[in-house]
């Protein structure tokens, strides 16, 4: 059987990352940044107010206190946008609203709270030094400044920070398209009626949900009967249309109707294999379609997948966008029970992480086919190959599946 780190290794060093293009800001959304972004502008471009309030000359009002206020003739106001020429004579003020450019002549903004919100006049309470409330140009990045570095994944604070530059497009390689679908002739789609042998497929719809949670954007294809024919059919398909292909099922060792072993024999090189792990122990690895679009052949039992999914496929969507590989996070966390493993398989033990991080407790039922378990699960606590058993009070490596 072949280690899980080799396994992983080798899927890495086979593909290639997507080549970067120009994408608007919505299309880059989820994407890794392709190039640096510097300010072509100063940010913000003109001073302007960070208060509803009253622009003034600090001087005017040095003196003012709740006491003996301030009074001071209003001689207009500025909203936001306002893109007249405005100026504070001595002795006087502007009324004006959040993100309004400032006036010539002022140099601070009291906020309406400090005052009786006077429209003709206002009466101020409280001095403010030069400066308070202004939001001067360039004060949150000067033209040349770095903005933001190549190979950060694009989200909600960077795309405002573009927007916020002036970006109407970056280079960035997108997010991964993935398709997913299961294969068997007893599963049926859920909803419909079932007989006696057959089951409600669920596969397609976990790693669809657990593939748009790493990033990619994921199409899911309806169960695939046990027939090789078709299952060529649909692959071929597919491959010209995605970044990945993942299926579950058909690839056990040995089986009768394995029809993804059937059909990829006629598709493309695809090598099938034993991992040392558990569960997930029947794997496959390859290249399709003219496009030579890399394929993840998972088992068919739900956890297994699921496993499958978080050891490899999330690294190999990391690998599409070229950012550095790895599962999800991991921690060290003392064990609340004890746990058992096969000798010489590396274990994925179900397990409930505390809220601080610092115990995690085994779930019962630990069948690979016993999603009831997975979906109470936070965490997968790991067992190292070497290592058949675990008591209460050890400390465990955990992979964290809530991120």
């Amino acid at each position: 059987m072949q280690n899980v780190d080799d396994y992983l290794a080798e899927i890495l060093a086979a593909i290639r990352p997507l080549a970067p293009r120009e994408l608007g800001l919505e299309d880059a959304d989820g994407g890794v940044l392709a190039e640096d972004i510097t300010a072509q502008w100063p940010l913000p471009p003109f001073d302007n107010s960070a208060m509803d309030g009253y622009a003034v000359r600090a001087a005017d009002i040095a003196a003012a206190t709740t006491a003996a206020p301030v009074t001071l003739p209003v001689a207009g106001e500025i909203a936001a946008g306002d893109t007249s020429d405005h100026q504070v004579a001595p002795g006087s003020c502007l009324r004006i609203m959040t993100g309004a450019p400032m006036p010539a002549g002022a140099d601070a903004v009291v906020p309406v709270e400090l005052t009786d919100g006077g429209t003709a006049q206002v009466a101020i309470g409280q001095a403010v030094a030069a400066g308070e409330s202004v939001r001067r140009a360039g004060g949150d990045a000067a033209p040349g400044d770095a903005l933001l570095a190549a190979g950060i994944r694009l989200g909600p604070a960077p795309l405002g920070l573009l927007a916020a530059a002036g970006r109407a497009s970056v280079l960035a390689r997108p997010r991964p398209r993935v398709t997913v679908f299961s294969t068997g002739n007893e599963l049926a789609a859920p909803g419909t009626p079932i007989t006696r042998g057959r089951i409600w497929e669920s596969n397609s719809f976990m790693l669809a949900s657990a593939a748009r949670q790493a990033g990619a954007v994921a199409y899911r294809q309806p169960s695939v009967p046990d027939d090789p024919g078709h299952a060529l059919a649909v692959l071929q398909d597919a491959a010209g249309r995605a970044d990945l292909l993942v299926t579950s099922g058909g690839v056990s060792m040995g089986g009768e109707h394995d029809v993804v072993k059937a059909a990829l024999e006629k598709l493309g090189t695809v090598r099938f294999r034993k991992v040392a792990m558990q569960p997930g122990m029947p794997q496959g690895f390859g290249m399709v379609g003219t496009a030579s679009t890399p394929i993840l052949t998972l088992p068919g039992n739900p956890v297994s997948a699921y496993v499958s999914f978080q050891l490899f496929v999330r690294p190999a969507l990391r690998a599409l966008q070229g950012t550095a590989s790895g599962h999800q996070r991991t921690a060290r966390a003392v064990l609340t029970a004890p746990v058992r493993s096969p000798r010489d398989k590396r274990s994925f033990l179900r397990g409930v992480l505390a809220d601080d991080g610092t115990e995690i407790t085994p779930l019962s039922g630990q069948a690979s086919h016993q999603l009831a378990t997975l979906a109470r699960a936070n965490a997968l606590i790991v067992v190292p190959e070497q290592v058949t058993g675990m008591q209460e009070g050890d400390a465990a490596e955990v992979i964290c599946l809530d991120d």
